[in-house]
């Protein structure tokens, strides 16, 4: 048996087996990497995020299948993993200086994983890449976008891609029912970037009112058993956690404060895809506890995910297609 050290193989996540074609992906679960960050105006290396969150998902494989948590004395995603019921899809292709096309592929690549059943998740990247990914679906579904910014500027200077852009894309599409932005505080925005998206009808809850509101207040913001697509920036995270992100804003969540809140979520509604974006291994110190953080929060998010009875359901259909 094989000891599989995290700093030997393939850097597959959770070192799921890789899956070349997504048309023919047979996961319950469907990872993909989205490396854009040409919507990023100031610094670029967020086109690095998905293969530095890959290699830190490393260091929580073992031969016992999933992880442990001794808070909840509980195992998770331990029959995801032994049943090989995650598998990743490797990176939508990007052209570089080409946004359309890049973009296109991201949808095409996350569309086709979406038509297989499978939950997706998808590592950033800068955050524009949210937008052609929600593009993705036809389902109703909710957007929970977790974030110091807005990400909702006007589309002035012929700019429409960056990553400040793609909630302003997102929140018109006819199949999002409602937009819930959560973590929004900094000084950076300009007025109309804030104030348009709650008057076109969205939830914009500042870091006050989410402390007010508590983890199951925020959960409870979309209706019970509805489905939601989570969008997860790492500068949702106070700025002395993230020195990897170019993003970062004081006063935001700790760790603890977003992990309880991805709980509640996991736990209120059903999460059919979620991305975890802007992480920059470019600027991460030499641990990269940055890029680390950010694969910790996509597994343990993960975990409750498929801890939830709903899942069971999920993971039996994925499994009877393997078997057709």
């Amino acid at each position: 048996m094989r000891i599989n050290r995290p700093f030997v193989g393939i850097p597959s996540f959770l070192r799921a087996p890789i899956c070349a074609r997504p048309e023919e992906c047979d996961g319950a679960i469907a990872i993909m990497g989205a490396p854009f960050d040409e919507g990023s105006p100031f610094l670029a290396g967020s086109r690095f995020g998905p293969r530095a969150l890959r290699e830190h998902s490393l260091r929580f494989v073992s031969g016992a299948g999933g992880f442990y948590n001794p808070e909840t004395r509980k195992k998770y995603l331990d029959f995801e993993l032994q049943h090989e019921l995650i598998v990743d899809a490797g990176d939508a292709d990007i052209a570089p200086t080409n946004v359309e096309r890049s973009f296109a592929s991201i949808t095409e690549t996350a569309r086709q994983l979406v038509d297989r059943g499978a939950l997706l998740v998808a590592l950033g990247g800068d955050h524009s890449v949210t937008y052609p990914l929600v593009r993705a679906f036809t389902k109703k579904l909710h957007v929970i976008h977790f974030d110091a910014h807005s990400d909702y500027a006007p589309f002035i200077h012929d700019l429409r891609f960056t990553n400040g852009h793609a909630f302003r894309h997102i929140a018109p599409m006819p199949h999002v029912e409602s937009l819930t932005q959560i973590g929004i505080r900094s000084l950076r925005h300009s007025e109309a970037m804030v104030e348009d998206s709650i008057r076109d009808g969205n939830r914009v809850i500042t870091m006050a009112e989410f402390r007010r509101l508590t983890p199951a207040g925020i959960a409870q913001l979309v209706p019970r058993d509805a489905a939601c697509y989570v969008s997860i920036d790492v500068d949702v995270l106070d700025l002395s956690l993230i020195p990897g992100c170019v993003s970062a804003e004081p006063n935001g969540m700790s760790y603890a404060e977003l992990r309880d809140t991805l709980k509640a979520i996991a736990e209120h509604a059903e999460v059919i895809a979620f991305d975890f974006v802007e992480v920059n291994p470019e600027l991460d110190v030499r641990t990269g506890i940055t890029s680390y953080l950010g694969a910790h929060t996509v597994i343990e998010f993960l975990g409750h995910i498929c801890d939830q009875p709903r899942w069971a359901a999920k993971r039996e259909e994925a499994l009877a297609r393997r078997r057709r």
